[in-house]
């Protein structure tokens, strides 16, 4: 399963309402870093699927969710669990540090 694209008309209830936890990239076309991560996070969805979900959120075509949450630098990761943030991670990393990551915020 590939990253679902969310908007800010979406994020609620692809992102808070979700029963698995979710992984929020947020991203732009602009950013190399996030082109980086892209391929990473795109793997790591197919091997999380059904246990986690990866959703991308681009900050330029939706600003109210990043500004809600204080987002100030991209590539940003946020991770949701029952409808909050439990951690979150910005810049670039590996697909190992990124797994890692996300291991122990489940």
């Amino acid at each position: 399963m590939a990253t679902t694209a969310v908007t800010d008309a979406t994020f609620d209830a692809e992102v808070k309402q979700s029963d698995i936890p979710v992984v929020v990239d947020f991203w732009a076309e602009w950013c190399g870093p996030c082109k980086q991560i892209g391929p990473a996070l795109e793997e790591l969805s197919a091997e999380y699927e059904g246990r986690v979900k990866i959703v991308k959120i681009n900050v330029d075509e939706n600003p109210n969710s990043p500004m809600q949450l204080g987002v100030r630098g991209i590539p940003a990761l946020f991770m949701f669990n029952g409808g909050e943030v439990v951690s979150n991670k910005v810049g670039a990393a590996p697909k190992a540090a990124l797994q890692k990551w996300i291991e122990e915020a489940v």
